[in-house]
């Protein structure tokens, strides 16, 4: 290892800066890192999902659980690059089983769940110790920058699941609006047979692939805190700077050596008259009273003006008067001696700033209970006044909804309609449905709703008769109006017949 051949600065710094070089690092060398780690782990996480098919949490923990055997693999590749010796993708998919020999076992079970093991991976692959000589190097090594190594795996777990949630939504944002309507997404999350396993082994697929993304960056990160702590112990920036000036000194050796030859031949000062003067004797008493001058200023001697408590004729108690002497008693001059000190001052502010918490939580709370006599007659606003009823809207997708718009019987209208204009019979029929749910139901709906936002406040009724005649209605209608297609003969009279179960006889009600 030549210092002098790092791709990257050798100085000290702060651990997050540190952490900052990792990133660098890793996004400096990603095609390389990414495509390797997916080269090994995807087959292993296809392998898994092929064996647990039928338990894909099993087969994601599992696959979690091997991440210190791939981390291995980075960790490599990135020690090699730091120092200019880059390995192709094959090479580094070649080293990989040979990397997995040193302390494989000890990295999957003790140390599996360390928080600091980005940080001190380095110390078992790269430096190869094990045992009591492993332990004394990372008590070495963890002085420092431990704490934010903890912090890399604590930051790291919440953005893998960040990530996730976000492929997910990602994923939901995809799928077409009529597919969407077609799916019981409470059916499928609470479904425990085969149907419900595709949408587990999905969700592990995205963190699989999050995973080829983040993990390289961790554990660059975690080597950046490890160099950067080694740089600190064994003073590698003062040692490249030696060796720099080293490299310029030897081109000015026979120079300097030169000037000491000159600098050692004897050399005589030339001769000159001493032409000083004799000094000025001073007398004792000036001396006396300079002396005394000098001493009365700093830093020989620092007047200080200090404020205590004290009573009033209290006179300072002589050093050596006995014990229990004094004036006053010893526990309460210690009483007064603690008070009159620097550090009771911290206390003080403590309190006041205490004191002055409490009186305005008082007065907030003293608002708060009087309120409404405060907004009676304190406030200059007039009593609230209720809200008013929002207004029921008269249409919906250019359908009148009014009652007086719908035959009495709508069934009987839509049967004689049926032959002859389809299209306005299925509309009277939806346009009836949406009358009863706003003057019967009230649902809250809006001149903006959708035919699925208008499904999910039908779902809210929790009404399974009434969801379920909403829903085949919708969906026929939707048909009709935008795909131009004729429901089946049959749909007619069963629409009819589930129109007068739900609304002749009242039943919904």
């Amino acid at each position: 290892m030549r210092l002098s051949d790092a791709s990257v600065v050798i100085r000290p710094r702060t651990s997050w800066e540190a952490m900052d070089l990792g990133v660098l690092m890793a996004r400096e060398h990603r095609t390389l890192l990414m495509a390797s780690w997916a080269l090994i782990t995807l087959p292993v996480f296809v392998l898994l999902t092929a064996l647990l098919w039928k338990s894909p949490s099993t087969a994601m923990f599992l696959f979690w659980w091997l991440k210190p055997a791939f981390d291995r693999l980075p960790l490599y590749i990135l020690s090699k690059t730091l120092f200019g010796e880059a390995p192709s993708l094959k090479q580094a998919i070649r080293e990989w089983p040979r990397l997995l020999k040193g302390q494989l076992l000890a990295s999957l079970t003790w140390r599996r769940l360390s928080l600091s093991r980005s940080f001190v991976m380095p110390v078992s692959q790269l430096e190869g110790l094990d045992g009591e000589a492993r332990q004394k190097r990372l008590g070495v090594l963890q002085q420092r920058n431990a704490g934010a190594a903890r912090w890399l795996t604590i930051l790291g777990v919440h953005l893998e699941i960040g990530l996730w949630f976000g492929c997910m939504a990602l994923f939901y944002l995809f799928i077409p609006q009529q597919l969407e309507l077609d799916w019981d997404w409470q059916r499928l999350a609470l479904a425990t047979s085969s149907e419900g396993l595709w949408l587990e082994h999905l969700g592990n697929a995205f963190y699989a692939l999050i995973l080829v993304f983040w993990e390289p960056i961790y554990v660059a990160c975690g080597f950046s805190l490890y160099l950067n702590r080694r740089t600190v112990l064994e003073a590698w920036d003062l040692e490249l700077v030696f060796r720099r000036l080293r490299q310029r000194l030897s081109s000015v050796a026979p120079l300097l050596l030169l000037v000491s030859a000159l600098m050692l031949l004897p050399f005589s000062p030339p001769a000159v008259a001493d032409d000083s003067k004799p000094s000025k004797e001073v007398s004792t008493q000036a001396a006396s009273q300079s002396i005394k001058t000098l001493l009365d200023k700093p830093p020989f001697k620092n007047p200080e003006t200090v404020t205590r408590y004290r009573f009033g004729e209290e006179k300072p108690t002589a050093k050596n008067k006995a014990h229990g002497e004094g004036k006053l008693p010893a526990w309460l001059q210690a009483l007064l001696d603690n008070l009159n000190s620097n550090s009771f001052k911290h206390v003080a502010l403590g309190l006041e700033v205490l004191l002055w918490s409490l009186l305005a939580g008082g007065l907030a709370l003293l608002v708060w209970r009087y309120r409404d006599w405060l907004r009676t007659f304190v406030s200059r606003q007039g009593p609230r006044k209720p809200n008013a009823a929002k207004p029921v809207p008269t249409q919906l997708f250019g359908l009148e909804l009014g009652t007086e718009t719908l035959p009495a019987d709508i069934a009987s209208t839509v049967e004689q309609l049926w032959s002859t204009q389809p299209r306005e019979a299925l509309g009277l029929l939806y346009r009836g449905l949406l009358s009863r749910l706003l003057h019967d139901f009230n649902l809250p709906l809006k001149s903006a709703d959708t035919e699925g936002q208008v499904l999910e406040r039908v779902h809210q009724l929790q009404l399974p008769q009434l969801l379920a005649f909403s829903d085949e209605l919708t969906r026929h209608w939707q048909n009709l109006a935008y795909g131009h297609r004729l429901p089946p003969t049959s749909a007619q009279q069963q629409l009819c017949n589930d129109w007068r179960a739900l609304f002749s006889s009242g039943a919904a009600q």
